[in-house]
């Protein structure tokens, strides 16, 4: 999977499962459970994400490359 800006965070973690301590890097913290996270991130793209939380696209889009490379969900 190709992540970019238009990416959703859902479909991130459709694909990668879980990567909830890779978000917390980034001030994303964890919303109750795991489907309540997934719930909450149906409409957020990476880019809104990256506003949201005040982090440069750029960073927060090498760290999710970084973060998923070597993960997929089985």
């Amino acid at each position: 999977m190709e992540i970019t800006k238009n990416t959703r965070v859902s479909a991130i973690l459709e694909e990668y499962g879980d990567i909830a301590d890779v978000m917390e890097v980034f001030g994303i913290k964890r919303v109750g459970r795991y489907s309540l996270r997934m719930l909450a991130a149906k409409a957020v793209t990476v880019e809104w994400a990256a506003r949201i939380h005040r982090v440069p696209l750029a960073e927060f889009l090498d760290i999710l490359h970084e973060a998923t490379k070597n993960n997929t969900q089985s």
